[in-house]
Parts: C-alpha cells; sequence; structure tokens
C-alpha cells in the first residue's frame, strides 16, 4: 500500500458524536457513490485526481509517531476520539489498514482515551479482549440497507452486510458498546425495502442514528421525499423506544426539528449542529442539512 506522511493527525470536530478524531489513511477502496462528501472535498481541493485515485488509499505512515507526540499534550482535554470520518478504519480485505488501526486503538486506550469507531468493513473479534483495549469503547457499523444490489451500486467495495452485522453482533455478546449509522438512507426510487426489517436485524445495538441522503439529485427528485423521511424517522423512534435503544435522528430528516443537536453519549457534551472534518489538511465545515 502506498505511504504518506502528515504533520499532524488528532484534531477537534464538532461532530455529533464526536470529540477529537483521526484519519490515518487518505483515500478508501470502498468507493462509496451515494456521493462521497470526503471524496468531492479532497478532489475539490486538489488532493486527489479523481474517484480511481481516491480508491487507491494510502496509509499515513508516521500515524504512532504523531501519536506518542501529540497524546501527552491533549489526553487531559480529550474525552473521546472517533476513527473516522473521511476514511475507514477497518476498511474491507485491506489487511494493513486494520492492522494499523488496531495499534491505534490500542494506543489511545493505553492512556485511558476512549475511541468510538465507525466501519463498512469487519471488526476483527481481538477488539473483545478487554485488556488489550479498552472496555469502554463504542463500535459500530454504517447500514443503510439488506440489499446486496443496493452495495454492489452504492458500496463496491464495502464489506457485505450480513457479515458487518455478524461482526458487530460478535462484540456486542461480548459485553461491548454497540451502535449503527443508518446514514445516508436511500429513497425508494433508489432502493425499495422495508425499513422494519433493517431495524430487526440490529435491535442488540445500544444506539442508533438515522439521516438522509444528501447531495443526490435522485433523492431531490423523488416525490414527497420530505414526507417520506418523516415516516422513517417515526419509524426508528418508534421502534428504538419498543427495544429501550438510545437513538438520533439527524438535523433534517424528521418534522418539527430544532438545530441543535442532541447528545448521544453522556460523557462529553455536543458542540453545535455543524460538523467538521478534515479534509485537505483542514477542518472543512459542512452544515447538517
Amino acid at each position: 500500500m502506498l505511504k504518506i506522511t502528515r504533520k499532524s493527525l488528532l484534531y477537534k470536530s464538532s461532530v455529533e458524536y464526536a470529540d477529537y478524531c483521526l484519519n490515518h489513511v487518505e483515500g478508501c477502496s470502498h468507493g462509496c457513490k451515494f456521493p462521497c462528501y470526503a471524496m468531492n472535498m479532497k478532489k475539490r481541493c486538489g488532493v486527489i485526481k479523481d474517484y480511481n485515485d481516491w480508491i487507491k488509499p494510502k496509509i499515513v505512515a508516521n500515524a504512532l509517531e504523531l501519536l506518542d507526540k501529540e497524546i501527552p499534550k491533549l489526553k487531559h482535554k480529550i474525552k473521546v476520539v472517533h476513527l473516522c470520518f473521511t476514511t475507514d478504519p477497518f476498511m474491507y480485505k485491506q489487511k494493513e489498514v486494520s492492522d494499523l488501526t488496531l495499534k491505534i486503538i490500542e494506543r489511545l486506550n493505553k492512556d485511558n482515551i476512549r475511541c468510538t469507531v465507525l466501519t463498512k468493513g469487519i471488526y476483527p473479534k481481538e477488539l473483545a479482549d478487554t485488556e488489550k483495549y479498552g472496555k469502554n469503547n463504542e463500535y459500530s457499523i454504517t447500514l443503510v440497507s439488506l440489499s446486496k444490489n443496493f452495495k454492489e451500486n452504492f458500496e463496491p467495495g464495502a464489506a457485505p452486510y450480513e457479515s458487518r452485522i455478524k461482526a458487530l453482533r460478535y462484540l456486542h455478546d461480548q459485553g461491548l458498546k454497540t451502535w449503527v449509522s443508518m446514514e445516508p438512507y436511500p429513497t425508494p426510487n433508489l432502493e425499495e425495502q422495508d425499513l422494519l426489517k433493517i431495524l430487526e436485524k440490529i435491535s442488540f445495538v445500544d444506539k442508533i442514528i438515522f439521516g438522509k441522503l444528501n447531495y443526490n439529485v435522485k433523492v431531490s427528485n423523488y416525490q414527497n421525499n420530505k414526507e417520506f423521511y418523516y415516516e422513517c424517522a417515526d419509524t426508528v423512534i418508534d421502534f428504538c423506544e419498543k427495544y429501550n435503544i438510545k437513538h438520533h435522528i439527524k438535523y433534517g430528516t424528521k418534522k418539527k426539528d430544532n438545530k441543535k443537536t442532541e447528545s448521544l453519549f453522556r460523557k462529553y457534551p455536543v458542540i453545535s449542529s455543524v460538523n467538521k472534518i478534515n479534509v485537505c489538511g483542514l477542518n472543512q465545515v459542512r452544515l447538517n442539512v
């Protein structure tokens, strides 16, 4: 795998479920076509040339060295570190990425820094070793469908849905906190599906985040797309209340929404309803609309 170096790794974010974040890979072989916001920003900033460049990930070779320098300076400020917003920490079939991610989680946990992790890959079973990795980490997958056809069209390089669920269920069964990000959820003109069937597959998790699909013309062209998402949001809320699952509906997805983002994790406060992700070496700002 190609390698790059960076001058810094940890950065402050204002995303709903993040405090500090890091991205130790540039690019992502999953090649998602929703479209991918991170890829578009990297392209706009001239960091990558095109889609084919993006799906050839480059690992940050000095990631662990940077952590050794940055953790002592920041550990008293950090409440949690999220992996990742512009890449995937357990990139499917990319062992070098997964191996580095495990070392990063171990390094952060060594200083009692809790991690939240989000992937479209498969979690290694060794994360259940709470003597090596923190027992307070939280692991999640992105899941917006169960359709093989949808995955091939929109998440061609990512892990199969059933494999993601199985790996997450294993960590749950070992007593670890798990959650699911159901974002960006497609409209029926992209994939006709039963939302309840998807929810039933993940009824074991501790939290569910649900959000609409943005930046896609077909979604905007779908008649009554706002009402569709309102109904979906109500379905998610009712389901979560039935199974005692914490939930969060992203801003703009449900009726009578407000711009203040509710806190998902009581251990640290949410700063605002603005998303900041580290793109092009800067904290780019994205409004939750």
